[in-house]
């Protein structure tokens, strides 16, 4: 008989970063205007598009977004499948306090702020589009 080994060597060309099958986030990004990010949830629930949970400076601020996002909804994991007025404006509010957290937790640098700002006069960061 042939012995195995204790630990079968894994596939070729394998990622070791890469989370296991089940583990996937509902989470992802995709570049936005003037170089910002936009951080999206996948459709779920009775929702046919992704919900936009925000647009952020960098592909970093993403990230620490992403990452607030998912210890949130550990917290209210159905928030997003409620699709009552009540239900919406909530999830609209931990969108925006988890934004917040993130961009003072990691400050936009000045000059990637005027970048952001561009020739918009209003002054005021991107944030989530309208709608």
């Amino acid at each position: 008989m042939a012995r195995q080994r204790a630990n079968p060597a894994k596939k070729r060309g394998a990622k070791r970063g890469r989370p296991p099958k089940g583990a996937e986030s509902a989470y992802y990004v995709q570049p936005g205007k003037r170089g910002a990010v936009v951080v999206l949830r996948k459709a779920c629930g009775n929702r046919a598009t992704p919900k936009v949970c925000g647009v952020m400076p960098s592909r970093g601020h993403a990230k620490a977004l992403v990452d607030q996002l998912e210890r949130a909804e550990t917290a209210v994991n159905d928030l997003f499948y409620e699709a009552t007025d009540d239900g919406i404006e909530a999830l609209e509010a931990v969108l925006a306090a988890c934004r917040d957290a993130v961009l003072k937790k990691m400050p936009v640098s000045a000059a990637r702020t005027e970048e952001l700002r561009g020739s918009d006069q209003s002054g005021a960061l991107p944030d989530t589009p309208p709608g």
